[in-house]
């Protein structure tokens, strides 16, 4: 009888002993990070500087903000600008015609925009390249160029002196770069997904509201942004289409503090333009992560 000795190895556990640096690398690298930690306090000043420039002149009187140095602190703070700039821009009417010509606006440019991707990219039929292109030079096109014409067209159809005008024109301008970043998105979806879908069963609309709309989820809020913000600042369109006063959007509220020869009433200003920046500060810095997610899923391709 052979007897076999069978031998196990035994293996302890050895306790993790971090590498300890040196005084010498500890410098080195600290005097490493020394460009990064500049280039960050940089850019925070770059960028935190006009906010808390805009701030301090909202409390500023006028003589206060010609005679002494923008920079400088309020002599005396003017915290009735707010409610000066609140009556005189006539912001409650403002801000409300903006949401109303905005978020009509964005429903329309989403659904179109995301359908008309959803078509070009994931359909297959000829010629949908050169509608693609057709498409890319709708960005090329001056708004200025087509006022004219379109003041023309809603007074023949009679819808001046609405919202509608603004709404029309928003969605048609904001369409263009909708439709090519959401082909560009949806190109990043696997196409085996919408085969699949269909061999189940469903048809083009329902793989479009069940599968595509929700995939693109984070792309959506990214256009919307985007849009939102192209919409929600513009002056030219919503001065010429707004017709009278209580169509004035935000932009066009914040020309009332200019008066008779020029003169700017600087502090209740610089108040209304705070309200109104802090508000979409705030909205963007709650979005934030879903841009980032929405920008990068654009990046790839499937």
């Amino acid at each position: 009888m052979t007897s076999t000795l069978e031998t196990t190895a035994v293996h302890t556990a050895r306790r993790f002993e971090p590498r300890r640096r040196t005084p010498g690398q500890a410098f080195l690298h600290v005097l490493r990070r020394i460009p990064t930690w500049v280039a960050v306090v940089v850019l925070l000043v770059v960028f935190a500087y006009p906010l808390f420039w805009m701030v301090i002149n909202s409390f500023k009187s006028n003589s206060d903000f010609l005679n002494n140095p923008s920079y400088a602190m309020p002599e005396v703070w003017q915290w009735s600008n707010y409610a000066v700039a609140w009556e005189t821009g006539n912001l409650s009417t403002t801000i409300t015609n903006s949401i109303i010509v905005t978020i009509p606006s964005l429903v329309f440019i989403v659904l179109l925009g995301t359908a008309a991707g959803f078509a070009l990219e994931v359909l297959v039929f000829k010629g949908r390249g050169t509608i693609l292109l057709l498409f890319l030079a709708g960005i090329m096109i001056p708004g200025q160029m087509i006022v004219l014409p379109l003041f023309n067209t809603f007074f023949q159809l009679g819808i001046n002196g609405s919202h509608w005008p603004m709404i029309l024109i928003y969605t048609a301008a904001g369409l263009p770069l909708t439709v090519f970043m959401m082909a560009t998105y949806f190109r990043a979806i696997p196409r085996e997904i919408f085969e699949a879908s269909t061999l189940d069963g469903a048809s083009m609309v329902r793989a479009f509201f069940s599968i595509g709309f929700p995939m693109m989820r984070n792309a959506v809020v990214t256009v919307a942004i985007v849009q939102f913000f192209l919409i929600w600042n513009d002056l030219l369109i919503a001065l010429i289409f707004g017709g009278k006063k209580s169509l004035n959007t935000i932009q066009v509220g914040l020309l009332n503090f200019s008066g008779e020869y020029g003169a700017i009433n600087y502090g209740p200003l610089f108040a209304a333009i705070c309200i109104t920046v802090f508000g979409i500060l705030i909205l963007y810095l709650f979005l934030n992560q879903r841009i980032m997610k929405g920008l990068a899923a654009g990046a790839v391709k499937g």
